[in-house]
């Protein structure tokens, strides 16, 4: 009696399926699709500007003799000139992405330079030495450079940076005919910048402006002689940039 109650219940069962519509499906829950953020592009325009602590190191060496005459005079002298500047940097460039930008600067003094000038040597077999400094050298400092622009960031806000590049510095001063310091070619750089904000930047860098051999050898009114000096002249700069 017990079985057949059960079959009965099971038959039951079975018919209420078969009229509700056969077999249940577990409900499906809907998709929801989320929109994944847009990246923020890190290309574009800044410009910027900056103070600049300028030098020249000059280290020159050479000789003199005078001809036709019956004691004759054989001068030998070496020495060195300095000359330091504050400066105005001015810079625009191109970001391509986080690695890689293009950039133009262009310097210009704001004073005349302060200047030292150190020399000695012997002027027939008779030692000398010359000792100056100043800063009423009327010099002017003014040089230009166009660079690429490699980039590491370190984090989010600190970038550190190379800059590769072709450039001219020139020097002038009122005690020479012409330009006491006119070279063009290779400069390079190494500095860092820290993000303030997305549009604002501090940054700090290195650059040398020029880096030169030369010499100049000269026969004048009983006179021969020849010189040889070397220039530096660099930059630490300090300022700010802009990103549009």
């Amino acid at each position: 009696m017990k079985r057949f109650t059960l079959s009965m219940a099971a038959l039951a069962a079975m018919g209420t399926l078969a009229i509700a519509g056969g077999d249940i499906e577990a409900p499906v829950e809907p998709v929801v699709e989320v929109e994944a953020p847009m990246a923020v592009s890190d290309s574009g325009f800044y410009i910027g500007g900056a103070y600049s602590a300028a030098k020249l190191d000059r280290d020159f060496n050479g000789w003199e003799e005078e001809l036709d005459s019956g004691d004759g005079i054989y001068e030998e002298y070496r020495g060195s000139v300095e000359v330091e500047y504050d400066a105005l940097m001015l810079q625009a460039g191109y970001k391509f992405n986080q690695y890689l930008a293009v950039e133009g600067r262009y310097w210009k003094s704001l004073s005349d330079g302060d200047w030292s000038y150190n020399a000695s040597g012997t002027e027939n077999d008779e030692p000398f030495s010359e000792h100056d400094s100043g800063s009423d050298g009327d010099f002017d400092f003014e040089a230009w450079g166009i660079y690429v622009k490699p980039m590491y960031p370190v984090t989010e806000e600190l970038d550190v940076y190379a800059l590769l590049g072709y450039g001219n510095v020139t020097l002038t001063n009122a005690w020479d005919e012409g330009d006491f310091l006119d070279e063009n070619g290779f400069q390079w750089g190494l500095g860092a910048s820290y993000a303030l904000t997305d549009k604002l930047s501090v940054f700090a860098d290195y650059v040398q402006l020029c880096d030169a051999d030369n010499s100049e050898s000269w026969e004048d009114e009983g006179y021969i002689g020849q010189e040889n000096w070397d220039d530096t002249v660099y930059t630490v700069n300090i300022g700010l940039t802009y990103k549009f």
